[in-house]
């Protein structure tokens, strides 16, 4: 045991980087988004994992989380994850603390895989060569010529057969506009794409229901968080009404929270999101959660952290191609998956981990913390 490579220091750093135009969705507005960076040196190999945070959580890394893991065998990444999750117990696990578990856990499995020369889902274990993904943004604040161009610049010139658009703008106070806005997202994408809602639990549940037969007449198939997803019983009453697949979780932290969100029957798609529910190590344990209810998982958001364990599920039904997140990722990485019109494809020759290195020369004007 003494002969394997162990955890040699653990660094965080946070990068903010504003929008290309203000964004909202049904239930918040912003105008930047944060980067918390973790990188964790273990021998001859430095692992890279991230999450979307406050720079708060960096403080959470260095101050909860670096200690502890600091010492223990590289290899053993879900050893490293319980250590993690007990030592914020009381602190809180579910938020920020989450959040930074999570970039830890992503940077150990990025080290294992470099230290053993594999990429990280041929390390896991394929399931699949291609990761399909979903084109995702229409802010509510885009006026009618920005979503058309978004969508359309998608569908019609990057070949993404799905795209998804926000909704309930304002707590769902202008239904009339949601509708509107949606008819015309149709109307950019033609009738061969799938269109997709988010309404960011920004409908009460008898009003999801009412805006979801608009929703059918535009052919939209995915309705995400129509009400809160914190309200299970609520979310699942609109999912027993409306025609649309409803789905939800990426606000999931713990396991027991997709477990919950299973047993009362609330979603047709299991959502969860890696940079947040614990890593890599609890990802996996969410899929094989949806799988035994017979369900399919989706990726929420940051790309480039779930390509290699969105390909590792058999139960995958896409991946969140998130406008900000795509625009940062490509902004301070170097390295990714290869995207090939609606899929993401990793594995094969390709570079050890996740194939990721931080440009510090780019990211260095965002650095916060």
């Amino acid at each position: 045991m003494s002969d394997l490579p162990a955890v040699e220091r653990v660094d965080s750093a946070a990068y903010t980087v504003p929008t290309d135009a203000p964004e909202a969705d049904g239930t918040a507005a912003w105008d930047s988004t944060t980067l918390v960076l973790v990188t964790v040196r273990c021998g001859e190999a430095t692992g890279l994992g991230y999450t979307y945070a406050p720079p708060a959580a960096a403080g959470v890394v260095d101050g909860l989380l670096a200690g502890v893991v600091t010492g223990l065998s590289a290899l053993g990444v879900p050893r490293a994850n319980e250590a993690m999750q007990r030592a914020v117990r009381n602190a809180g696990l579910p938020g920020i603390a989450a959040e930074a578990v999570s970039a830890v856990d992503i940077a150990l499995w990025d080290a294992k895989a470099r230290l053993l020369g594999l990429p990280l889902v041929d390390l896991l274990g394929a399931a699949r060569d291609e990761v399909p993904v979903y084109g995702s943004g229409g802010f509510t604040t885009y006026d009618e010529q920005r979503q058309d161009r978004q969508l359309r610049g998608w569908v019609a010139e990057e070949g993404i057969p799905r795209v998804k658009i926000k909704i309930a703008e304002s707590w769902g106070s202008r239904e009339a506009r949601d509708l509107r806005r949606v008819a015309r997202a149709r109307e950019s994408i033609g009738d061969s794409a799938e269109l997709y809602v988010d309404a960011n639990g920004g409908y009460g549940a008898k009003q999801a229901v009412r805006v979801a037969a608009g929703l059918d007449a535009a052919g939209v198939t995915w309705f995400e968080e129509p009400v809160s997803s914190d309200q299970l019983a609520a979310l699942a009453l609109v999912r027993s009404r409306v025609a649309a697949d409803v789905t939800a979780g990426e606000y999931g932290y713990t396991l027991p929270y997709f477990r919950q969100m299973l047993g009362a029957g609330a979603v047709d798609c299991l959502q969860a999101d890696v940079t947040r529910c614990g890593g890599i190590t609890v990802w996996l344990r969410v899929a094989a959660l949806a799988l035994a209810h017979g369900l399919e998982i989706s990726g929420h958001c940051a790309p480039y952290a779930h390509a290699h364990v969105a390909a590792s599920v058999p139960n995958l039904r896409h991946l969140e191609w998130f406008h900000d997140h795509v625009r940062i990722e490509r902004m301070l990485f170097d390295g990714g998956p290869a995207r090939h019109a609606g899929s993401l494809s990793v594995g094969g020759a390709g570079e050890p981990g996740l194939g990721l290195c931080l440009d510090a020369a780019r990211a260095r004007p965002f650095r916060v913390g």
